[in-house]
Protein backbone atom coordinates (compact mmCIF):
# COMPACT_ATOMS: atom_id res chain seq x y z
CA UNK A 1 0.00 0.00 0.00
CA UNK A 2 1.49 3.34 -1.03
CA UNK A 3 1.55 6.24 1.39
CA UNK A 4 0.15 9.69 0.64
CA UNK A 5 3.69 11.02 0.14
CA UNK A 6 4.51 8.33 -2.46
CA UNK A 7 1.21 8.88 -4.27
CA UNK A 8 1.83 12.64 -4.40
CA UNK A 9 5.24 12.14 -5.98
CA UNK A 10 4.01 9.64 -8.60
CA UNK A 11 0.90 11.69 -9.37
CA UNK A 12 2.85 14.72 -10.64
CA UNK A 13 3.03 13.51 -14.25
CA UNK A 14 -0.68 12.67 -14.38
CA UNK A 15 -1.66 15.95 -12.74
CA UNK A 16 0.48 17.94 -15.17
CA UNK A 17 -1.44 16.41 -18.11
CA UNK A 18 -4.92 16.72 -16.57
CA UNK A 19 -4.52 20.28 -15.30
CA UNK A 20 -2.42 21.50 -18.22
CA UNK A 21 0.36 22.82 -15.98
CA UNK A 22 3.93 22.59 -17.23
CA UNK A 23 5.78 23.71 -14.10
CA UNK A 24 5.96 21.13 -11.30
CA UNK A 25 6.13 23.88 -8.66
CA UNK A 26 2.70 25.19 -9.76
CA UNK A 27 0.96 21.88 -8.97
CA UNK A 28 -1.31 21.74 -5.89
CA UNK A 29 0.33 20.74 -2.61
CA UNK A 30 -0.87 19.92 0.89
CA UNK A 31 -0.22 22.74 3.35
CA UNK A 32 -1.95 21.64 6.58
CA UNK A 33 -4.67 19.50 8.09
CA UNK A 34 -6.89 20.91 10.85
CA UNK A 35 -8.75 18.43 13.08
CA UNK A 36 -11.40 20.08 15.28
CA UNK A 37 -13.88 18.76 17.84
CA UNK A 38 -16.77 20.71 19.32
CA UNK A 39 -17.75 19.88 22.90
CA UNK A 40 -21.18 21.54 22.85
CA UNK A 41 -23.16 21.40 26.08
CA UNK A 42 -20.85 18.83 27.69
CA UNK A 43 -18.78 20.90 30.06
CA UNK A 44 -17.97 18.03 32.41
CA UNK A 45 -14.24 18.04 33.29
CA UNK A 46 -13.84 14.28 32.80
CA UNK A 47 -15.53 14.44 29.38
CA UNK A 48 -13.30 17.34 28.29
CA UNK A 49 -10.19 15.47 29.43
CA UNK A 50 -11.35 12.38 27.54
CA UNK A 51 -11.86 14.40 24.33
CA UNK A 52 -8.42 16.05 24.56
CA UNK A 53 -6.74 12.73 25.35
CA UNK A 54 -8.38 10.88 22.44
CA UNK A 55 -7.72 13.74 20.02
CA UNK A 56 -4.06 13.77 21.05
CA UNK A 57 -3.82 9.99 20.50
CA UNK A 58 -5.52 10.17 17.10
CA UNK A 59 -3.50 13.11 15.73
CA UNK A 60 -0.23 12.56 17.59
CA UNK A 61 -0.25 16.15 18.80
CA UNK A 62 -1.72 17.99 21.80
CA UNK A 63 -4.99 19.78 21.07
CA UNK A 64 -5.41 23.50 21.69
CA UNK A 65 -8.48 24.93 23.40
CA UNK A 66 -11.01 26.94 21.39
CA UNK A 67 -12.88 29.41 23.58
CA UNK A 68 -16.14 31.32 22.98
CA UNK A 69 -15.40 34.78 21.59
CA UNK A 70 -18.55 36.31 23.01
CA UNK A 71 -21.45 35.43 25.30
CA UNK A 72 -24.69 34.11 23.79
CA UNK A 73 -27.54 33.96 26.31
CA UNK A 74 -29.75 31.71 24.14
CA UNK A 75 -27.09 28.98 24.25
CA UNK A 76 -26.19 29.65 27.92
CA UNK A 77 -22.67 30.36 26.75
CA UNK A 78 -20.27 32.79 28.41
CA UNK A 79 -17.28 34.48 26.87
CA UNK A 80 -14.11 32.47 27.43
CA UNK A 81 -15.78 29.10 28.01
CA UNK A 82 -14.37 26.11 26.14
CA UNK A 83 -16.42 25.31 23.03
CA UNK A 84 -14.02 22.92 21.32
CA UNK A 85 -10.51 21.67 20.64
CA UNK A 86 -8.39 21.76 17.50
CA UNK A 87 -5.03 20.58 16.22
CA UNK A 88 -3.18 21.85 13.17
CA UNK A 89 -0.93 19.25 11.56
CA UNK A 90 1.91 20.05 9.20
CA UNK A 91 4.83 18.13 7.71
CA UNK A 92 5.36 14.48 8.59
CA UNK A 93 2.51 14.39 11.15
CA UNK A 94 0.13 15.70 8.49
CA UNK A 95 1.22 13.05 5.97
CA UNK A 96 1.02 10.28 8.57
CA UNK A 97 -2.45 11.36 9.69
CA UNK A 98 -3.75 11.57 6.09
CA UNK A 99 -2.27 8.16 5.38
CA UNK A 100 -4.09 6.71 8.39
CA UNK A 101 -7.31 8.55 7.49
CA UNK A 102 -7.42 7.41 3.85
CA UNK A 103 -6.14 3.84 4.24
CA UNK A 104 -7.42 2.80 7.69
CA UNK A 105 -10.14 5.05 9.13
CA UNK A 106 -12.34 5.82 6.12
CA UNK A 107 -12.71 2.13 5.11
CA UNK A 108 -13.89 1.42 8.70
CA UNK A 109 -16.81 3.87 8.42
CA UNK A 110 -20.25 2.34 8.58
CA UNK A 111 -22.18 2.38 5.26
CA UNK A 112 -19.37 4.25 3.50
CA UNK A 113 -19.95 4.82 -0.21
CA UNK A 114 -17.33 7.48 -0.85
CA UNK A 115 -16.72 11.11 0.01
CA UNK A 116 -18.99 13.59 -1.72
CA UNK A 117 -17.02 15.91 -4.07
CA UNK A 118 -19.23 18.76 -2.82
CA UNK A 119 -17.15 18.88 0.37
CA UNK A 120 -14.42 20.67 -1.61
CA UNK A 121 -14.88 24.44 -1.42
CA UNK A 122 -14.12 27.02 -4.11
CA UNK A 123 -10.65 27.70 -2.66
CA UNK A 124 -9.56 24.06 -3.09
CA UNK A 125 -9.86 22.91 0.53
CA UNK A 126 -11.78 19.83 1.66
CA UNK A 127 -13.71 19.46 4.92
CA UNK A 128 -14.88 16.02 6.00
CA UNK A 129 -17.29 15.52 8.90
CA UNK A 130 -16.85 12.33 10.90
CA UNK A 131 -19.66 11.23 13.24
CA UNK A 132 -17.70 8.76 15.36
CA UNK A 133 -14.06 8.99 16.40
CA UNK A 134 -14.06 5.21 16.92
CA UNK A 135 -13.13 4.61 13.26
CA UNK A 136 -9.52 5.43 14.17
CA UNK A 137 -7.44 2.51 15.50
CA UNK A 138 -6.27 4.52 18.54
CA UNK A 139 -9.82 4.75 19.92
CA UNK A 140 -10.49 2.00 22.44
CA UNK A 141 -13.59 -0.04 21.67
CA UNK A 142 -14.58 -0.50 25.32
CA UNK A 143 -15.47 3.18 25.76
CA UNK A 144 -18.31 3.36 23.25
CA UNK A 145 -20.50 5.51 25.51
CA UNK A 146 -18.25 8.55 25.02
CA UNK A 147 -18.32 8.87 21.23
CA UNK A 148 -17.71 12.26 19.64
CA UNK A 149 -17.48 13.57 16.10
CA UNK A 150 -14.90 15.73 14.43
CA UNK A 151 -14.29 17.89 11.39
CA UNK A 152 -11.16 17.36 9.31
CA UNK A 153 -10.13 20.18 6.98
CA UNK A 154 -7.43 19.46 4.41
CA UNK A 155 -5.91 22.70 3.14
CA UNK A 156 -4.15 22.77 -0.25
CA UNK A 157 -2.56 25.32 -2.55
CA UNK A 158 -5.04 24.48 -5.33
CA UNK A 159 -6.45 27.52 -7.12
CA UNK A 160 -9.94 26.15 -7.81
CA UNK A 161 -12.31 23.28 -7.12
CA UNK A 162 -11.45 21.30 -10.29
CA UNK A 163 -7.70 21.20 -9.65
CA UNK A 164 -8.30 20.33 -5.99
CA UNK A 165 -10.59 17.44 -6.96
CA UNK A 166 -7.98 16.03 -9.35
CA UNK A 167 -5.27 16.43 -6.69
CA UNK A 168 -7.33 14.62 -4.04
CA UNK A 169 -8.09 11.81 -6.51
CA UNK A 170 -4.37 11.53 -7.27
CA UNK A 171 -3.40 11.11 -3.60
CA UNK A 172 -6.04 8.39 -3.16
CA UNK A 173 -9.08 10.02 -1.51
CA UNK A 174 -12.11 7.77 -2.27
CA UNK A 175 -14.89 9.84 -3.87
CA UNK A 176 -18.45 8.80 -4.68
CA UNK A 177 -19.05 7.35 -8.10
CA UNK A 178 -21.19 9.70 -10.19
Amino acid sequence: MKSVKDKTITAHADLKKVLGITNVMALPKLTRVVVSVGVGKNRDKKRLELVTDRLAKITGQKASIRSAKKSIAGFKLRQGETVGYATTLRGDRMVGFLDKLINVAIPRMRDFRGIDPKCIDELGNMTIGIKEHTIFPEAADEDLRDVFGMAITIVTTAKDKKSALEFFKAIGVPFKKA
